[in-house]
This record gives C-alpha cells, sequence and structure tokens, in this order.
C-alpha cells in the first residue's frame, strides 16, 4: 500500500510534479461535482504520461468515486484503460457507498488478487479504500460498516479518515480528530488506516506523530487553487511526512 498520495490531480504535470517529490500514489477524481473532476480521457492521457517515466510499483494510481454504481466504477475504468497489470490501479469509494457497492466490486476481481475480470481477461490486483467522513471523535459508526463488510466477505484493503463537512467529500481542508484516530485504530479490524482531512507541510508531521498513521493522503492542502497543485508545497508535504512516517517505523 502507498505511504503518500497526493490526490485530486487534474493534468499530467501535476501528476509528474507529485512524483518527483516522493509521492508513492496519485489520486484522479471522477466526481462532476468536484473542482478537481477528470475525465476518462483526460485520466487516460495523465496516466499514459505517468508511465512513461514511473512504473506502477513507484506510483500507485487511485481513482476516487462518490456513490458511483459499480457498473459506472467499471465504465469509467475501461473507458480510461486504467485496468492492467502495468497500470498500478487502485479503487477509492469516497461518498455514502453501501458495503454490498464492495463486494460487488470484487464479484469483478476489484479488491482481491488472483481473480479474472471478465472484461479484460486478466487480473491484476486492484485493491478498494473505503474513506470515512468523520463527523466527531466517536467512530464506532465506521466499525459497524466494517463489520458489516466482513459478514459479506468484503472488507476494503484499506480505511481513509478524511474532516466530515456538509456541502464536499472531501478536499475541504478540515481536520480529524487525530486524537480520536489513534486511540480508535482497534476498530478497524487491522486495515491499514489513511489519514486525510486538513493536512499541509506545516501540520502533517505533528499529525502523523498524532494519529499513528500508515500513510496520509492530501489534496487542497498542497494546492494553489482547488485542483492545481503547487510545486513549493507538495515538494515540503512529501519530505515532511516522508520523515514523520519514517520515525514511527522506528
Amino acid at each position: 500500500m502507498f505511504r503518500i498520495k497526493i490526490c485530486g490531480i487534474t493534468s499530467i504535470k501535476d501528476a509528474l510534479m507529485a512524483a518527483e517529490a516522493g509521492a508513492d500514489a496519485i489520486g484522479l477524481n471522477f466526481c462532476e461535482q468536484s473542482p478537481r473532476y477528470v475525465t476518462a480521457q483526460l485520466a487516460e492521457r495523465i496516466v499514459e504520461e505517468l508511465r512513461g517515466t514511473y512504473s506502477a510499483d513507484e506510483v500507485a494510481v487511485y481513482v476516487v468515486f462518490v456513490n458511483a454504481s459499480c457498473d459506472d466504477i467499471l465504465w469509467v475504468i475501461r473507458d480510461a484503460n486504467l485496468y492492467g497489470t502495468d497500470r498500478g490501479l487502485g479503487i477509492q469509494l469516497h461518498g455514502d457507498e453501501p458495503p454490498e457497492l464492495i463486494r460487488d466490486l470484487r464479484g469483478h476481481g476489484l479488491g482481491t488478487s488472483g481473480d479474472l475480470f471478465q472484461a479484460f481477461g486478466h487480473s491484476p490486483t486492484v485493491p478498494v479504500t473505503r474513506a470515512f467522513r468523520c463527523r466527531d471523535s466517536n467512530l464506532a459508526q465506521h466499525a459497524a460498516y466494517l463489520a458489516k463488510c466482513q459478514e459479506l466477505g468484503a472488507l476494503p484493503q484499506a480505511v481513509l479518515l478524511d474532516a466530515y463537512a456538509p456541502v464536499a467529500f472531501g478536499g475541504t481542508g478540515q481536520v480529524v480528530d487525530w486524537n480520536a484516530v489513534r486511540e480508535s485504530r482497534e476498530q478497524f479490524l487491522d486495515l491499514p488506516l489513511i489519514l486525510a482531512g486538513g493536512l499541509t507541510s506545516d501540520n502533517v508531521a505533528q499529525a502523523i506523530a498524532t494519529a499513528q498513521p500508515d500513510a496520509v493522503d492530501v489534496a487542497s492542502g498542497v494546492e494553489s487553487a482547488p485542483g492545481k497543485k503547487d510545486y513549493a508545497e507538495t515538494m515540503a508535504f512529501v519530505a515532511a511526512a516522508k520523515k514523520a512516517l519514517a520515525a514511527l517505523d522506528v
């Protein structure tokens, strides 16, 4: 799994810059209401250029959906030519998706390894990350969601915790309760935990030291404008996050 993801990439330039900075994943947002929305055609061009320099092992590409159907997700992946052993594809569900959607994705070989994806005839591993927007410090409802996934035999490969905002699904700049994240780790069934929400180069080290996540995810915190990444902020964020994550590993 990745350690540092730069999400909301909207251009080839920003994708290559995130990789140059040392991020090991980028996020492409397919929510049409988002200022960071990309079309399947643009996503294909971004990934083609990225793969010209960075392999799937070096930089993963996560496609972010908000309340999309299983069919919609499959069509976008196909139309953007994102499925293949050289693509480094991952899926992030960032809305109010039910556990049954993860089960349905598994039926198509997504969220598992070694299963056949009939539409393409081969089966790279495509991890699924379930994002939860945290309204307060009580994360029990998210643990209950994962328990339902477990009953269905459809646990995601990772959990992302973002701040709740009533008007947007992520990218708001609001901060999660870092202490609550650390204190609730046992509720998440030993799944890798990704911290998002209001992270910047100035606070990411403190956030990692306090919450003790496995990875971090940033969008608005490294932008000069929605969907436009800032070079200096991105470089500073990745450097600070790498140092703080390394300190956790000691």
